[in-house]
Order: structure tokens, then sequence, then C-alpha cells
């Protein structure tokens, strides 16, 4: 009977521990919950369709690059989650002008040749590319060392490989700079613009902020969530 009774609460904290994951997960909720197909496809119908983005961003890739990072869009409150995806595609939409550029337009080497740990490679570029328009050999090797490809000798494949792309702004945001900390911290909108181009801030580009924070305010109006404070730098 003892074993029995034993065998019998185990078998309930089991139970109890099932349905406590699968309620967390319930309130985590997904990123695809809202930033949906649709979503997507709003920002991506901004370009035109002579846009070599139109055909190379596509919503699966962007999915597969957001649940390969843990915790992207899915830490903290539902607001946070909201606000995080909707500061992510509102830098996105700034650097891709609505997912219409791969390619950086002004292209340049991009070569920091003090860094020691990613020397640049002879013959190669590391202008923007990608959705957050990856730039610099030393974001290039890193990127690479942390997803699996050579960043250093073949950048050009983060304009080339759609998944690959993706994973390198989502890699950038949660890894490489504190632009996932910056929303999920109440640090604001404006904390993830220093990060990805904080030359625009404190009136070096002003145009440019404004339009950061229009889409920003807007995707979160689509999310029903308030955009908080801390918009502008």
């Amino acid at each position: 009977m003892r074993n029995y009774l034993r065998v019998m609460t185990l078998s309930a904290i089991i139970l109890w521990l099932v349905l406590a994951f699968d309620l967390v997960s319930m309130c985590r909720g997904d990123v695809g919950d809202f930033a949906t197909q649709d979503f997507f496809n709003g920002i991506l119908s901004g370009a035109s369709d002579s846009c070599t983005g139109k055909t190379f961003y596509t919503y699966n890739n962007f999915m597969d690059a957001a649940t390969a990072f843990s915790g992207f869009g899915t830490t903290g409150p539902d607001v946070d989650h909201k606000r995080e995806i909707a500061a992510f595609f509102a830098n996105v939409a700034h650097e891709t002008s609505r997912l219409c550029y791969v390619e950086q337009i002004e292209k340049s080497d991009y070569c920091d040749s003090t860094n020691q740990k990613y020397q640049c490679v002879a013959g190669k570029q590391y202008y923007g590319r990608g959705p957050l328009q990856l730039t610099w050999n030393y974001n290039y090797g890193a990127a690479g060392d942390y997803l699996g490809f050579d960043g250093l000798n073949h950048p050009e494949i983060v304009a080339q490989n759609g998944s690959i792309s993706w994973k390198t702004a989502v890699w950038f945001w949660m890894k490489h700079s504190n632009c996932h900390s910056a929303i999920t911290s109440g640090q604001g909108f404006m904390a993830t613009i220093k990060a990805i181009s904080g030359d625009e801030c404190n009136g070096g580009d002003s145009n440019a902020v404004d339009e950061r924070v229009n889409y920003y305010t807007n995707y979160c109006n689509e999310f029903g969530v308030d955009p908080g404070n801390n918009l502008s730098c």
C-alpha cells in the first residue's frame, strides 16, 4: 500500500510539472502569434517588384531565425514580446527600406585593420548585408563563428543565403548588442537605435531616427501595444 501511494504521488508530481510547463509555454507565447505572415507581407509590400529583397527575404526564414535564439520575442510579459518584435522590424524596415535592399547601396571595404582577431581578407568587402545590414570585418567574423559560416572569406553569403541572412540579424540583436535587453529591461526603443546606428543620435541624422521611431510606433499599434517611453535618441 505504501509503495502504491508513493507511485501515485510521483505520478501526480510528474503530471503537475507537465501541466505547469504547458501553462508557462502558453503564457510565453510564440513570435508567430503576432508577427504573422500577414504582418511580414505588410512590410514587404512597401518594396517594389524590382527590389532584390522582394524574393530574398521570406517569412519562413525569419521564423527559423527567430526560433533559433531562445528568448527572442518571448522574454518577460506579453507587452515586451510585442515591443521587441516591433523594435526589431522597425530597424529592419529602416535598414532595408522595407525589405527592399539586401546589400548596402554605397559600398566600401569596411575593414578595421586594427582588429587582430578578425583580420580582413584581401579583396573582400564587409559592407552592409542582410536585414540589419551586418557591417565590418569583426562583425562578419563573430557572426560566422557563432552561426557556422566563414564570414571573413565569404561575407557575400549573407546576401546569398536567406536563412543565414536572417540569423545574422537575430544574432546581432540577441548576442552581439544590447538590443534585446534594452527592450526587456525597459530602456526603450532609443537604445536599439544607439546599438545599431549610434551616429544617427544627438542630431547626427534626425530624419533617420524619426523614420525608425515611426516604424516602431506603427508596428506597436498593429500589435495593440503601447510603445513605451524613451523612443528617440
